[in-house]
């Protein structure tokens, strides 16, 4: 293409996170299993429920925007099933997908919908996340668990976190003593060590990967990132696949990096998001690479976001919080939540500090990955996803920073999504900054 500075190459790593995703995607098929509903993440890469051994708990985001992606007439379809129940086009996109699934009684593919047998709905910053497991509950009568959100506002207090330490452990382990007993599955603890420790592992391989992220040209662009991040995290698989993987990962992006190769030959102008964008029309990503700009990610995507900062002497690397509590071996179940890494006790409440209360968080995302401008979604359901960002979006302004907003219903829900004025919006920002197309 004329313009092009840099060299692209296809990700070698594509055809493995491929096969991941379909050995997942078969697996909660299964009807060998005890399929339920929610996201029990509790460390990184490490899910609780898979150290039953035939259990799997399904999150509706990876579900719900590949459904949306991939068939956009079922999943319309499977929305109206939702609305016609009294749901309306204010609740998450992913959830009336899923929901409708639900209710129709079968998916995208004609097979039969895989009824949960239980509900254990992750509390989020999202308001929705937990009715996601109501309404299966609600659908037929299953077994529901709930957990609490901890967080506080304010200074680090390390004995306060202790003590949600505590009430966060005394959860999880309520929840997985009543499933052994209603369910007679045995709990492997030993299967549970072994995920805690590939997920400090590969949190690591995450962290190199996102400060490699912040190189010129960008290794890799939003819609990469949006087509493997979750695997071993919302996406499960087996602990030692899921380390691998993001080593292969981390390895070739390093690879990238030294040698210039680009996601995007002609970049120019780079451009970051903060949440999840409109899945069924991700192609306006390349439609935005024909003007030489690239989505470096976003809050949602570069996960570890909120682990870097940059420091005095300007260089960019992790942020370091004080210890939740001296290491320990696990030596009991209760070890084995209480000293998890990446405990999702710290999580809260600085990621959410990071992300809603520091006034300018976004404005540091910015400067940490060299961006020009700012791409935000308003979404209209999903209340966590938009919190803010009008605000942000006119601190991103006052420091220079383009930024275009676009509303749109949900990121899972094309409904109200009108692409030829949206296009049309991009063209004049592009405009804005100066920039005309590449000829192909």
């Amino acid at each position: 293409m004329k313009g092009q500075i840099w060299e692209t190459r296809p990700l070698e790593f594509w055809a493995k996170a491929k096969e991941l995703r379909a050995q997942w995607e078969q697996s909660i098929e299964s009807q060998d299993i005890v399929v339920g509903q929610g996201n029990t993440g509790t460390a990184g890469t490490a899910d609780w429920q898979r150290a039953f051994p035939a259990m799997a708990v399904i999150e509706d985001n990876p579900r719900g925007s590949t459904i949306a992606a991939k068939d956009m007439a079922f999943a319309r379809k499977a929305r109206i099933a939702s609305e016609i129940r009294g749901w309306g086009r204010e609740i998450c996109g992913y959830h009336g997908v899923l929901w409708g699934c639900q209710f129709l009684g079968y998916q995208a593919d004609g097979s039969p919908f895989p009824l949960r047998k239980l509900v254990a709905p992750i509390p989020c910053v999202c308001d929705s996340h937990t009715k996601r497991g109501i309404q299966c509950r609600d659908f037929t009568p299953v077994p529901q668990w709930m957990n609490d959100f901890t967080m506080y506002l304010g200074d680090h207090d390390p004995e306060r976190e202790v003590e949600m330490a505590n009430h966060k452990t005394y959860n999880i382990l309520r929840v997985i003593n009543d499933i052994e007993r209603i369910f007679g599955q045995k709990f492997d603890e030993e299967y549970m060590e072994q995920m805690l420790r590939s997920a400090s592992k590969v949190k690591e391989y995450r962290k190199e990967i996102f400060l490699l992220q912040t190189s010129v040209p960008a290794p890799l662009c939003a819609k990469d990132l949006y087509s493997f991040y979750t695997l071993g995290g919302l996406v499960k698989i087996d602990p030692q696949e899921t380390e691998n993987f993001w080593k292969s990962v981390r390895d070739e992006i390093k690879w990238r990096v030294d040698n210039k190769i680009a996601a995007v030959g002609t970049e120019r102008f780079r451009f970051m998001e903060a949440h999840p964008p409109q899945y069924s029309f991700l192609k306006y990503y390349r439609y935005l690479e024909q003007y030489g700009a690239v989505c470096i990610g976003s809050q949602y995507t570069n996960f570890t976001a909120a682990q870097l900062e940059r420091k005095a002497d300007g260089r960019v690397d992790e942020r370091a919080y004080p210890p939740l509590r001296p290491a320990e071996e696990y030596l009991t179940r209760e070890d084995l939540f209480r000293n998890s890494p990446d405990s999702d006790v710290r999580l809260p409440h600085h990621f959410k500090q990071d992300e809603y209360n520091r006034p300018y968080a976004l404005n540091e995302f910015a400067d940490i990955y060299g961006c020009d401008g700012a791409f935000f979604w308003i979404w209209r359901s999903g209340v966590g996803c938009t919190l803010t960002r009008k605000e942000q979006a006119m601190r991103l302004r006052k420091e220079g920073y383009s930024v275009l907003t676009y509303e749109g219903g949900a990121p899972g829900d094309p409904t109200d999504l009108d692409e030829k004025r949206m296009l049309e919006n991009l063209d004049s920002w592009m405009a804005v900054n100066g920039l005309r197309k590449y000829e192909n």
